[in-house]
């Protein structure tokens, strides 16, 4: 598969005399497109991105986030399609990461007296981002400020996902600028969620999560209630496409889920690296137990796989396997680092399963239980670990498939 095959369809590259696009009457979308970027944090980012800035024309003209630093001109030039740069009033900026602060000192440069609202963390980190003493205006949850004839009302979003987070909410349009929030990486020229494939939006949606907000998911619990009290149709986050009426149910649903760590009873995912095939054949039993016992199993080689793509798996799995042979009294690499990742981003209410083939030391499978086991750790709750030397054969592994499925089905009469 080639870039042409995973980009969204509609990618063409535009001149450098950007046009904004109007949401509602006197709102516009004033980002950029980053139809190259492949890789955000180590998260693999096969359909690029978008840098989400919006620009609300009233009384007081206000710019709602920025883009990175070399993006700054493509911005400008959106902004300038609607009203000279220089006229703008107020900068509100919910985060202060250098994806969505990175234009700030250019900007400055347009407006040196500009007042910057954010919350006390967030006026800290842009000191320290850019060591300058702008004209900061703190916020604290609850606030609001007059525009004109719109009011802007903050909510403090601490660790969704660093300290600094903050959404602005506008009740007169009903308009929630939720930053990171709802975000997706979907580098597009469709600026709205209900003009591309529902299933691929709420994909990214979901790997966004998974691989960003998951560890965070208590406080996303706290930011759902706060901002369900709130008369949204439309959600503007700072990363690929906004969500309006049609479909704001569906991802405020799925954010509910994942934050609860709602997972599928009824399915498993089988996760794995293998030497010489032995912890494969054990993947491929193990699979036939779960499937014996009507829980869908998916197989994830981690050669082939990127730990990215298993994490969004990951989020609605109830039974999570992971295998590895025993190399230098240990796991494989490949494992060790998917583990590593796994326990960082700390999904709940799992049901683990090691297993693995051993030569003679056999240090893999223990090592293995206890990744998964410890509450130090991952937390999983653990059926029986798994482990066979050297080549299983057909007798092993119809024990292990028969002992598994026992196990598995107490484990769902429990459920």
């Amino acid at each position: 598969m080639n870039d042409e095959d995973i980009v969204i369809p509609h990618k063409k590259k535009m001149d450098r005399a950007m046009k904004a696009i109007k949401l509602k009457e006197g709102v516009y979308w004033v980002g950029v497109i980053d139809w190259d970027l492949r890789n955000f944090h180590g998260y693999i980012t096969q359909r690029g991105s978008t840098y989400n800035a919006y620009l609300i024309i009233d009384e007081k003209v206000t710019l709602i986030d920025n883009v990175k630093s070399y993006l700054f001109e493509e911005m400008l030039s959106r902004i300038s399609d609607i009203i000279d740069p220089s006229k703008i009033d107020v900068l509100i900026q919910n985060h202060t990461e250098m994806d969505h602060s990175g234009g700030l000192p250019e900007l400055i440069k347009y407006l040196p007296n500009t007042s910057i609202y954010t919350n006390a963390n967030g006026i800290k980190a842009l000191k320290r981002h850019f060591k300058q003493d702008w004209n900061f205006n703190e916020i604290k949850s609850g606030d609001s400020i007059k525009i004109g004839k719109r009011t802007l009302t903050f909510l403090t979003t601490p660790m969704v996902h660093w300290p600094d987070n903050q959404f602005t909410y506008c009740p007169e349009e009903k308009i929630l600028f939720s930053n990171d929030g709802f975000g997706q990486h979907i580098a597009s020229n469709e600026r709205f969620a209900k003009e591309l494939p529902a299933g691929i939006v709420l994909e990214e949606a979901k790997k966004y999560y998974a691989n960003i907000v998951l560890p965070y998911s208590k406080q996303v619990q706290k930011v759902l209630e706060e901002a369900g009290k709130w008369d949204i149709n439309m959600i503007c986050p700072s990363h690929g496409v906004i969500w309006t009426a049609e479909n704001i149910p569906e991802i405020l649903s799925a954010y509910h889920n994942w934050a609860y760590n709602i997972a599928d009873d009824y399915k498993a995912l089988i996760i794995y690296d293998t030497m010489w095939k032995s912890t494969q054949k054990l993947a491929y039993t193990i699979s036939a137990a779960f499937e014996a016992e009507g829980i869908r199993a998916q197989l994830v080689n981690l050669q082939t796989n990127h730990i990215s793509d298993i994490m969004t798996a990951v989020m609605d799995a109830k039974f999570i396997a992971v295998g590895s042979p025993t190399l230098n009294s240990s796991i494989l690499p490949t494992v060790a680092a998917f583990l590593y990742y796994l326990k960082g981003l700390s999904p709940r209410n799992k049901i683990g399963l090691a297993f693995g083939s051993y030569g003679w030391g056999g240090q893999s499978i223990p090592i293995l239980h206890q990744l998964l086991g410890d509450p130090k750790e991952c937390g999983f709750a653990m059926l029986e670990p798994v482990q066979v030397q050297y080549i299983p054969d057909e007798e092993e592994l119809n024990r292990i498939k028969s002992n598994l499925q026992q196990q598995i089905r107490e484990k769902l009469n429990a459920m």
